[in-house]
């Protein structure tokens, strides 16, 4: 059985983009009986941006709800908070000492930035070798990632490679497995949607503040009764991404026939979004609504990655010449 590892930040409620593009597809992947899942929520990594303890805390929350409410298996997969492993940082700084300068300098999490060094931590100079101490030390076979995070990626592999080069055979070098046709969900104004763009839709908003949500969705200004293109249309956009080939069909004529507006898309989107997640939507606010039972999931998970962790680092201190 291979060991499939993903992170997750801890960056706020996760949405629709983050659900149809990653979260679905990830549970999807670790359904499979020839995987083991690791899943963690990387709240150590979302530091080098939020340095508010109770926003930190309600984005973890919040990023663990939403995947139980999708239907994680925490019972077949592991599922956990990356601060409750210490182990990882202490092998972070074990791996820093195998990382060449110029590989972080070039990592583009770090030369994005680059303009503004007076507003740039450590932290996010280091997170590349974080973020290889968070897979490197749970054995991971792959690592499901997006084209833009394939370097972060390969400064895992380079600096494993460099540790098993000086101390023999001590890490598995992971290998990424790719989507080369990554969903593109738009946000409300078109672009892709991002937290960093302010375009989302939040699906476990209240009624009232979802629709408010999709009515903001940015339109052309043609009447009600003009004709319309839906392929140029983001309603239609995200409604097709969400509705079955009889309800794309019917939106497509109506956009075409003419006489329908912008507000009955949107509101026809609306009630899709509501129907379809009816289930995941009240998951969430069950687990949000006690947050004893997501630490104590979190907790089951943290207490079955420790046992990996601690062993991985053992042989390690061993190679260093430490003592365990």
């Amino acid at each position: 059985m291979s060991r499939i590892l993903t992170g997750i930040q801890s960056t706020g409620v996760p949405h629709l983009g983050n659900i149809l593009g990653a979260i679905q597809p990830a549970i999807k992947l670790s359904q499979d009986s020839k995987h083991e899942a690791f899943l963690f929520i990387a709240d150590m990594h979302s530091l080098t941006t939020i340095h508010n303890a109770d926003t930190i805390r309600e984005n973890t929350y919040s990023v663990a709800a939403a995947w139980l409410a999708f239907g994680f298996d925490t019972n077949k997969n592991t599922f956990y908070r990356q601060s409750d492993i210490p182990e990882v940082t202490e092998l972070t700084w074990y791996l820093s000492c195998f990382t060449p300068y110029p590989m972080l300098a070039n990592a583009t999490s770090f030369k994005d930035k680059a303009d503004r060094l007076a507003e740039v931590n450590a932290g996010v100079f280091m997170y590349p070798v974080l973020m290889a101490a968070d897979i490197i030390l749970y054995n991971a076979n792959y690592v499901p990632v997006g084209k833009d995070q394939m370097q972060h990626l390969e400064i895992t592999r380079d600096i494993a490679s460099s540790f098993n080069s000086h101390y023999g055979e001590t890490f598995v070098v992971p290998e990424a497995t790719v989507t080369e046709n990554v969903m593109l969900i738009p946000g409300i104004d078109g672009q892709k949607m991002s937290k960093s763009y302010n375009n989302t839709i939040n699906i476990f908003l209240p009624d009232k503040d979802l629709r408010k949500a999709v009515m903001k969705i940015v339109t052309d200004t043609k009447s009600v009764d003009e004709p319309k293109d839906p392929d140029t249309c983001t309603v239609f956009k995200i409604y097709k991404l969400l509705a079955d080939e009889t309800q794309i069909k019917e939106m497509r004529e109506n956009y075409m026939r003419g006489g329908y507006g912008y507000g009955t898309a949107k509101e026809a989107l609306f009630e899709l979004i509501v129907k379809k997640f009816i289930k995941e939507r009240e998951q969430y606010n069950h687990y949000m609504a006690d947050k004893a039972e997501l630490d104590k999931k979190l907790k089951i998970g943290a207490d079955k990655a420790r046992l990996i962790a601690k062993d991985t680092l053992k042989k390690v201190r061993e190679k260093l010449g430490y003592k365990n």
